[in-house]
């Protein structure tokens, strides 16, 4: 029989540690001694802590252990399947959070992209047809507005674009979609947003499914901001140049 010191110093725990267990019922001691208040442990107390801490350095939460100590060796892998998928999630998720800011830092940019799903939305909209993109600034009319353009990215030729409009027009819906969202701040014009975010695209070979949605938006005190929107679809990658 060891007492709590002595068994934390042969496993490398704290005291702390086996008091923390005890409270919780995760490990008992074989006895606590009345007068004294000692707690002293076996050689099944031993083993039971080896199998905790064999389990911790597998990834499971206590709470999880405390279920699993007595299980079958069926419900153990369960649940370290769950927990191999759910890491490789997460070194999903930052191996492309570490990539979008290699990519930002890499080719400084005007805007800040980010992918993100949006419901249908109706629009009535005036098409037209344009032979440069310095024709948009002339037909987008004041804030609030939107004006879409069926582009890849920078027009070589003559395009199609529409315009949203309180009268006549025709009916546009969108459909519920995977979008790259942009905000366009002050300081950058909306060719350059529009350039960088096409270039950012294609360094993700990400497909454009849809239009590009560029909307000039006023709050209540005056303040004027433009987002701008294309459609994608992350199943689809395109091939790099």
């Amino acid at each position: 029989m060891w007492r709590i010191g002595q068994l934390a110093r042969m496993v490398g725990v704290s005291e702390r540690t086996l008091r923390h267990y005890d409270k919780i019922g995760l490990l008992v001691p074989t006895t606590v001694d009345r007068a004294t208040g000692y707690r002293w442990y076996g050689v099944a107390e031993l083993s039971r802590l080896e199998r905790i801490r064999g389990l911790q350095r597998l990834g499971l939460p206590l709470r999880q252990i405390a279920e699993l100590l007595e299980a079958p060796e069926t419900q153990l892998r369960q649940a370290l399947t769950e927990i191999v998928t759910s890491i490789r999630h997460d070194i999903a998720a930052l191996t492309a959070t570490a990539a979008h800011a290699q990519d930002h830092l890499a080719t400084p940019m005007s805007i800040l992209p980010q992918q993100t799903t949006v419901g249908p939305r109706r629009l009535r909209v005036r098409h037209m047809r344009l032979d440069h993109p310095s024709e948009l600034a002339t037909i987008c009319p004041p804030p609030p507005a939107t004006l879409l353009t069926w582009l890849r990215g920078q027009p070589t030729g003559g395009f199609v674009a529409a315009v949203t409009t309180d009268r006549g027009g025709e009916q546009l819906t969108l459909p519920a979609r995977t979008v790259v969202r942009a905000i366009v701040p002050p300081s950058a014009g909306v060719v350059l947003a529009g350039q960088d975010l096409f270039g950012w695209l294609h360094r993700h070979h990400l497909a454009i499914t849809g239009p590009t949605v560029e909307e000039h938006l006023i709050d209540a005190d005056g303040a004027h901001a433009t987002v701008l929107e294309v459609s994608v679809d992350p199943r689809q990658q395109t091939h790099a140049a």
